[in-house]
């Protein structure tokens, strides 16, 4: 039985409120095609015919990608899953059954693939993203992110400060909370048993030992709500948020202090490619973090929300957003 504290005192069974937030990314927003005919003039469907033979469309929103090995993933809504061998190859286009919005995908340990869906649904594929097999989550909570822990559980995190867990590759679930009525954005499972969760009001919680217990640390200040985070260490950590603010910790969690950057963009995702950090947002942000400094990346103009990048075997970063957006960028 896994067990959960916060502070000193035991975590409470997950309830069924729904956090007072909204969900802070951009999910399912699918611009429509709307085509305008004169009496006289025949309709002309051959751009619209062309566009629909793409594997990736305008009007695709990518919310997440990963690498691995000879493997390159996207997913995003409406069940759009894409997958590649590599950078070389060209995309493949698939749309899951039941069209779910994909928030997030995930590589496990044993090489399955977990993307996890906003109506309360896991994805799993055995067979590197070729077909998928639906798992319903046993919660009325809404989740916004999942990880795969070193020793091959899923997890994901949500709305009233829940964690779900499972051991068996997603047969059986376990539900509990950390007690707050607060949307949890993040989970992070580092290689020495440190875990994190990251959330809405400030909320930071570490676990020591792979999951099974989780103590609430002190708020991030002034109420700093985190779109996303990333831990390099069980001490060195950062969070990325509204008005283009990053604040890192160098003790574990205990305290935060503000790193300024260039822009006043909300930032959605924060990786770590090439040794060093880079944060994605608005309006095409791309930052990255170099000898401690943030500063603008040289991308293509492109006004369209950037999330989620993943590292490339050539080295490149793969960067996914709206409009159908895949970008490799060359970081070095």
């Amino acid at each position: 039985m896994m067990r959960l504290k916060t502070e000193q005192t035991a975590v409470q069974p997950a309830g069924t409120r729904h956090s007072r937030s909204s969900f802070p990314f951009r999910l399912g927003i699918v611009p429509g095609l709307i085509l305008l005919a004169g009496c006289e003039a025949p309709l002309n469907l051959s751009g619209v015919e062309q566009q629909l033979q793409e594997p990736v469309r305008r009007t695709d929103q990518i919310q997440a990608v990963v690498t691995a090995p000879g493997l390159e993933v996207a997913v995003g809504s409406n069940g759009l899953v894409l997958h590649r061998d590599n950078s070389d190859s060209p995309w493949q286009r698939q749309v899951l059954d039941s069209q779910p919005n994909l928030i997030d995908v995930e590589i496990c340990p044993d090489s399955t693939l977990i993307a996890l869906g906003f109506e309360q649904q896991l994805w799993r594929s055995d067979d590197k993203a070729l077909s998928w097999r639906p798992i319903d989550l046993p919660t009325p909570e809404n989740l916004l992110d999942i990880a795969c822990a070193p020793d091959g559980g899923y997890w994901a995190v949500g709305s009233f400060s829940t964690l779900l867990s499972s051991h068996d590759r997603g047969d059986t679930w376990e539900e509990n909370s950390l007690g707050e009525d607060a949307m949890l954005s993040s989970i992070q499972f580092l290689a020495d048993s440190t875990a994190y969760v990251t959330g809405e009001f400030g909320i930071v919680a570490r676990s020591d030992d792979a999951g099974r217990n989780w103590a609430l640390l002190d708020y991030i200040p002034n109420d700093f709500y985190p779109q996303a985070a990333h831990f390099t260490t069980r001490w060195r950590g950062w969070v990325v948020g509204l008005d283009g603010m990053v604040l890192q910790t160098e003790d574990a969690g205990m305290s935060w202090q503000v790193e300024p950057t260039p822009v006043a963009a909300p930032l959605y995702g924060i990786v770590e490619a090439g040794g060093e950090l880079v944060a994605l947002g608005e309006n095409g942000t791309v930052l990255s973090r170099r000898k401690g400094q943030w500063q603008s990346l040289d991308v293509p103009v492109i006004p369209v929300w950037l999330r989620d990048a993943a590292q490339q075997e050539n080295g490149q970063l793969l960067i996914s957003g709206g409009a159908g957006t895949l970008l490799s960028l060359d970081i070095q």
